[in-house]
């Protein structure tokens, strides 16, 4: 059994109440066999063993009141996974759905979608149970203070700089920055997703979309082809799901779908400019649902209660390019086959590890270009990262030096996933070439620190 085998199977037995988290490591182990052979110096050095384990995990409880001045308490997270190649940097979730597991499966893959975008960044990841759906803003204040309580004594601008995840926006940012400022009586880049006011940076809401489409722009472009007359399934419709389909929409492609956790819409008029618009009023001003999009554009349909995946596979739509947005495993085998059978040829991921094993291999098996997400979504940590270097030299980049950096980064990492794939004999395989790329790169670091 090689090293690899072995640490996966260590895995599956001692945490195996983390699904997601045995998910990630066998997802990027199995693809890392390769560099069992050319470097035995990670095998003596356990370096497989090593990265699976996180540096060090808090959890914490969040004790906050709410409008009613009743006690809530909820549970608070930070994994802090690797901070070989610099200080431990990725997102915070607030969603009911999060445990230590997904929080885990999150800070492993930040570790190498980090190390793609060329920054000195670590990989770590954190949140809480809290739900901020239906919260006054005032609630929400009032938790994003008592989470920073604790939060704060962990963090720092050359330490651990988190950033927004699912539930983590501008305001819960705003109120997190605003007490972390307060208490440590410090101006620093210790979160990322400021407001431009306070220290963030232009392109940041936008970083994950954009650099998803820049990403998928570069996949295409190997088949001599690009977004222009392309249908495109978009699923989400927050942050990464909004400026997808925005800049899909400016390279001449039609995207059809919007989803959240209620349904899913279909519009096959396209969700151009003007719909695109009415969605970002929607969701980020009123926190409305994707269901009221079918009031303003009574043409489009609305499917209660499915992803917009079960809608593909139940109804049979055509689509060229799928970009999933929404959250982990919301791709399963069958939807895989649907697309498939449905002519995708190009499937993208903007939210983290939405595709299972089983949906991947799908894609790999019919030829379908397939971008993981450590890849395809690192835009948004690349643009972290440059918000980090801009509140280090005290300066702002302009919205065209920044999105042309994103861009140039993007390039970059469609360009490292390819080479380390043929390199490594899977020529073609963005999800080994990614994967074995940022690995190498941590590994070789942790190499240079001895047993650490």
């Amino acid at each position: 059994m090689s090293q690899i085998d072995d640490v996966i199977a260590k895995i599956k037995e001692k945490d195996k109440d983390q699904p997601e988290f045995i998910q990630a490591v066998t997802e990027v182990l199995s693809t890392l066999k390769p560099t069992e052979a050319k470097h035995p110096e990670f095998v003596k050095a356990k370096i497989y063993e090593r990265i699976v384990e996180p540096d060090r995990i808090v959890q914490f409880r969040v004790v906050w009141e709410d409008d009613n001045q009743n006690i809530q308490v909820n549970r608070g997270f930070r994994v802090q996974f690797n901070n070989a190649i610099g200080p431990y940097k990725g997102g915070l979730r607030f969603h009911p759905s999060v445990n230590l597991g997904i929080i885990k499966f999150l800070g492993f893959e930040q570790i190498f979608k980090n190390a793609l975008t060329t920054l000195p960044m670590g990989g770590g990841k954190g949140g809480s149970d809290f739900d901020p759906k239906g919260k006054s803003d005032a609630e929400v204040m009032r938790f994003c203070y008592a989470f920073m309580s604790e939060l704060f004594r962990h963090i720092g601008p050359d330490t651990d700089v988190p950033a927004g995840d699912i539930g983590v926006g501008a305001r819960e940012i705003g109120y997190m920055y605003g007490f972390y400022k307060k208490i440590m009586n410090e101006h620093t880049g210790v979160l990322t997703g400021k407001g431009l006011e306070y220290g963030g940076s232009l392109i940041r809401p936008e970083a994950t979309g954009y650099g998803l489409t820049y990403f998928t722009a570069e996949m295409l472009a190997t088949k001599g082809t690009d977004f222009r007359g392309k249908v495109v399934a978009i699923s989400g419709s927050g942050n990464v799901a909004q400026y997808a389909c925005q800049r899909v929409t400016q390279f001449g492609g039609k995207v059809i779908t919007l989803s959240d956790s209620d349904g899913t819409i279909v519009d096959m008029e396209g969700i151009d400019a003007q719909r695109l618009s009415f969605v970002m009023e929607l969701k980020n001003v009123k926190r409305g649902r994707i269901k009221e999009y079918t009031e303003k554009y009574p043409k489009a349909k609305y499917y209660d209660k499915k992803s917009v995946w079960d809608v593909i596979r139940d109804e049979g739509v055509k689509v060229d390019v799928a970009l999933p947005c929404a959250t982990q495993n919301e791709i399963y085998e069958d939807h895989a086959l649907a697309l498939v059978k449905n002519g995708v040829m190009a499937v993208a991921e903007g939210a983290n590890m939405p595709s299972t094993l089983e949906a991947i291999k799908v894609f790999q098996e019919h030829g379908v270009l397939y971008g993981p997400a450590k890849a395809a979504n690192a835009g948004g940590v690349a643009t972290s990262g440059l918000e980090m270097t801009q509140n280090s030299i005290r300066l702002s980049w302009s919205r065209e030096e920044v999105d042309a950096k994103l861009q140039d980064i993007m390039k970059r990492i469609h360009q490292t996933c390819l080479d380390a794939a043929a390199a490594y004999g899977k020529p073609g395989d963005y999800l080994t070439g990614a994967n074995i790329a940022g690995f190498i790169k941590v590994a070789k670091a942790m190499l240079a620190y001895g047993a650490l």
